[in-house]
């Protein structure tokens, strides 16, 4: 065996793609990009709850302050 037969076996980056290659790619890149949506999402959820508390936090502050 040579070595560039033997370099081209042990790379699968040398190996033409195949289309079951290219449908795994393309299946990833979905997963990917649903992935990505899902954590906007959450991040985004995640930062009203905080808002939202920090709202809650400073009338609650407010009202204190009033009463006194």
């Amino acid at each position: 065996l040579s070595s560039a037969a033997f370099a081209q076996a042990s790379d699968p980056a040398a190996a033409p793609v195949t289309h079951a290659d290219q449908k795994a790619a393309k299946q990833q890149a979905k997963a990917d990009k649903k992935a990505a949506v899902a954590q906007a999402k959450a991040d985004k959820e995640k930062t009203e709850a905080q808002a939202d508390a920090d709202k809650a936090h400073a009338e609650a502050t407010l009202k204190d302050a009033k009463k006194q």
